[in-house]
């Protein structure tokens, strides 16, 4: 059964699926990240600027290259190369995301990304999946003080 660990209280989501998609690469992961074409065209820049001392591989679902790439960005869940981690930016739950070993959900901490996300906890609470909660914005606030 998937594993899903929600991010909440994210001030930039995109910033930190950076950090979330180093991490796992660090770790030998395979990932799709999940969003919506503008979501995923921004982050695709982040990505190539987001440190110069890293270089996390990444392309698009369509390019001839993603069977080999470990990190997808896909607008859609159909034809994906590796179903290791997903993560997902939108504000619907993906109809595909049981495929996945586990997958991470990142919340923005806007009224209305808390209220989606809560929407989506729930639909996959009262489905029985394993559920984590990390509040990012509690975290950084814990360590500026």
């Amino acid at each position: 059964m998937t594993r899903i660990d929600f991010h909440s209280n994210v001030p930039d989501t995109l910033g930190y699926v950076c950090r979330l998609v180093r991490k796992a690469y660090g770790a030998g992961q395979k990932m799709v990240v999940h969003g919506s074409p503008q979501q995923l065209s921004q982050l695709d820049q982040r990505l190539w600027t987001f440190s110069a001392l890293d270089f996390l591989p990444h392309c698009g679902l369509d390019s001839p290259q993603a069977a080999v790439t470990p990190i997808v960005l896909a607008a859609t869940l159909e034809g994906l190369p590796h179903h290791q981690i997903l993560i997902n930016l939108e504000a619907e739950a993906p109809a595909e995301f049981a495929r996945f070993e586990r997958m991470i959900e990142v919340v923005g901490a806007s009224p209305e990304a808390r209220d989606a996300g809560r929407a989506r906890y729930r639909f996959y609470r009262e489905r029985g999946y394993p559920l984590s909660h990390h509040d990012i914005g509690q975290s950084a606030k814990g360590e500026s003080a």
